[in-house]
């Protein structure tokens, strides 16, 4: 594997990610024609009127939270509610805005310490899109007619599409990768949202389906932008092929997710089981890919983690604490600090709920609360991992991270009982106490060893005092 550096700043960010048409309505006279109510159920082709002024709006929202990266579903022109099936890659769709308010939006955030990375598919573009819509116009005679894949002429579609379409959507026309024209028109994209907007990145969209040597080339032009700007690719399986240093800087973790889900959400594994997981994940890729690593709960494409935990709140607290205490970037999905809910998408892609009557304040007061400590603590963002406790009889599972005497113990209790649990308290020689940083106790080590016992479903995260 080549060896290769990722984005510094990203080592320690929180980031959260917003489905801008669900967000915030900041700007109700830009809403979609027969658009439904705010918080009316979510369905695959309506509109509640989200957008970029609802964001800039609620930035005050995320700095007090405690997150400093935003990651942005679509925002360009397009049909969809979800706007992947970009229009134009160059225009912020105007029920979302201008590009003007998207400028506006970045330095706002820049200004608060907030990045922002945009999302965006290589892959495919909707049938508006200029290119395809002019060889439905022309035919075989158009000059982009090679920017797809036609069989046949004339244009058909979208039902039974005669063009190759993701997945064999007709909604959903896939680029020939191979043709100069597109690889210059995504240059063209690339540039003006990094040099004239200023966005700190891009989230990759079914980036599996685009050729690896396509993504070498573009990141050399990513790169040369801004050395600093930092590109994740939809990855669902190991993200390995995709970590060599020529092509993204991280992944969606969807592995990472899968594991806590099983063990903190579903309880269908026992710390022994996570611990290797987690272990052997953690083993696949260097140091710096770790540290940069998309770590996700849930998405736009998932079930929400409070439904998948099946409304127990305590599960999602476990789950949260683990990802804001683990190796890489943590990643709120929009609302889930405050207890949305939802199943597969488009459930998923609820309004949030702006009333705080509505929130789970419990949820959010922890979320909240992790947010800080992580930002604030050194070794939560450290690059060391090591397991300690995989107790499957008490269903206790404890890590470090750091080292040394600046090395902080996380201890989760993953059962429905009280547990006892002994704990080597070697690397804080010369430490007499520790403080648990969430509710304040201070606990005396004795021979070097730590013993204390938690209640069911209870986090402590202890660190040494001088």
């Amino acid at each position: 594997m080549e060896a290769f550096e990722t984005p510094r700043w990203v080592h320690d960010t929180i980031f959260y990610h917003i489905f801008p048409e669900r967000f915030c309505n900041g700007d109700p006279a830009n809403d979609p024609p027969g658009s439904v109510p705010w918080g009316s159920p979510p369905t695959l082709d309506n509109f509640m009127g989200g957008d970029l002024q609802g964001v800039l709006d609620r930035l005050d929202y995320l700095v007090d939270l405690g997150v400093n990266a935003i990651y942005l579903n679509p925002i360009f022109e397009a049909r969809s509610n979800h706007k992947f099936d970009h229009g134009d890659y160059l225009k912020v769709d105007p029920h979302f805005g201008t590009n003007e308010l998207m400028k506006r939006l970045v330095d706002e955030a820049h200004r608060l310490g907030i990045r922002i990375i945009l999302d965006i598919s290589h892959n495919h573009s909707g049938r508006e899109f200029f290119a395809f819509a002019d060889v439905v116009e022309k035919g075989e005679l158009s000059p982009y007619k090679d920017w797809y894949h036609f069989y046949s002429f004339p244009v058909k579609g979208p039902e039974e599409p005669n063009y190759k379409g993701w997945w064999g959507l007709g909604t959903l026309p896939e680029f020939n990768h191979e043709h100069s024209g597109v690889q210059e028109y995504f240059a063209k994209v690339t540039r003006y949202w990094m040099e004239e907007i200023g966005i700190d990145g891009w989230r990759l969209d079914v980036a599996n389906e685009v050729p690896h040597w396509y993504w070498e080339k573009w990141r050399e032009l990513v790169k040369s932008i801004n050395p600093e700007a930092y590109t994740v690719g939809e990855i669902w399986g190991d993200g390995t092929p995709w970590l060599q240093g020529n092509n993204f800087d991280a992944v969606m973790n969807y592995v990472f997710r899968d594991h806590v889900v099983h063990f903190f959400a579903e309880r269908k594994i026992k710390p022994s089981h996570f611990h290797r997981e987690i272990t052997e994940l953690l083993s696949r890729h260097p140091t710096t890919v770790n540290l940069a690593m998309f770590n996700l709960l849930g998405s736009h494409d998932t079930p929400r983690i409070l439904t998948v935990a099946g409304g127990d709140v305590s599960r999602v607290k476990l789950a949260i604490a683990f990802q804001m205490c683990y190796v890489g970037a943590p990643v709120i999905y929009y609302g889930d600090e405050i207890g949305m809910v939802g199943g597969k998408d488009p459930e998923c892609r609820g309004a949030f709920p702006w009333d705080p009557a509505a929130w789970n304040t419990e949820l959010y007061q922890w979320v909240r609360r992790l947010a800080r400590l992580r930002r604030s603590e050194a070794a939560l963002r450290s690059p060391e991992y090591h397991g300690v406790v995989a107790d499957d009889a008490s269903g206790v599972y404890a890590f470090r991270r750091g080292v040394g005497r600046g090395s902080i113990v996380v201890v989760l209790n993953n059962s429905l009982k009280a547990a006892r649990v002994e704990i080597s308290t070697a690397p804080w020689k010369g430490v007499s106490h520790v403080l648990e940083l969430l509710e304040g106790d201070i606990y005396p080590l004795i021979d070097h060893e730590l013993a204390l016992t938690l209640a069911p479903a209870q986090v402590a995260i202890l660190k040494p005092l001088a």
